[in-house]
């Protein structure tokens, strides 16, 4: 470690003080709307020959619209009419995410539908949910059986 000791010498006061100035410039605050993504996931997606022009677009309209712990709240006619698509290419194009579990299909809440992006996919939300959305989704898949590994990760058997 160095014994320099840096100051500044304030010239209207004579005053020699520790230390430096530093210059911070003005950094805006983020405004708008963003999401975690996952490269693996889009690369299969990009491999995947079902994953053409509408399905994309309706897929980006589901990322656009993106909320809080991945919920997506749309109904099919508000996609249609912001894309300029037929309603049943929209149809068909959820019913491609939904089969491919990109896009989860959650209960009604009037007429509409509500969605869910799988967290594979992406994660809008806090980083220890996602951690807890992905354990368990994880946990889902084997069965709800806790593994040695779960284990050794702190994780009790429920």
């Amino acid at each position: 470690m160095s014994d320099k000791i840096i100051r500044q010498l304030d010239i209207k006061t004579g005053e020699l003080m520790e230390g430096c100035l530093v210059y911070v410039p003005y950094r805006p605050k983020f405004r708008g709307g963003w999401f975690m993504a996952f490269q693996e996931a889009f690369l299969e997606m990009a491999k995947d020959r079902e994953m053409t022009g509408e399905v994309v677009r309706v897929l980006h309209y589901f990322f656009g619209k993106l909320d809080f712990e991945n919920y997506i709240h749309l109904a099919q006619s508000e996609i249609a009419a912001a894309l300029g698509l037929q309603k049943t290419n929209v149809s068909r194009a959820v019913k491609i995410l939904c089969d491919k579990s990109i896009i989860l299909k959650g209960p009604k809440v009037g007429r509409s539908a509500t969605y869910r992006l799988n967290s594979h996919y992406g994660w809008k939300g806090k980083v220890k949910n996602f951690e807890s959305e992905r354990r368990q989704r994880f946990k889902l898949i084997r069965g709800g059986k806790d593994t040695p590994a779960d284990k050794e990760d702190g994780e009790t058997a429920e």
